[in-house]
């Protein structure tokens, strides 16, 4: 799996700030953005556990709204059961590209 942790690899990052519900802003380094049947999803760190051997990821379906992009959270557990699996394979597909 692709080293997030490295210092090199976090330069290469974003971060989003997303809204929670109370109006909080949340920080987040933006792993990768991928299409999956027929939609565009990003896969996010929390940022403070960017450092973490196994952080958390969580996809957001990007949606196109007036303002620009839309990040939708992802609460479905099958979906998100899928959308693992796809970055698992692109994360691997990556690692041996830079093999």
């Amino acid at each position: 799996m692709t080293d997030i942790e490295n210092s090199s690899a976090q330069d290469e990052l974003e971060t989003v700030v997303l809204l929670t519900d109370e109006g909080e802003e949340e920080v987040f380094w933006h792993v990768m953005t991928f299409p999956y049947e027929g939609a565009k999803y990003s896969a996010l760190v929390p940022e403070e556990q960017i450092d973490e051997e196994e952080p958390e990821v969580i996809f957001v379906r990007i949606e196109q709204d007036k303002e620009g992009d839309a990040y939708i959270p992802v609460d479905n557990e099958i979906l998100l059961g899928e959308l693992f699996e796809e970055f698992a394979s692109l994360l691997d597909e990556i690692d041996e590209e830079e093999e």
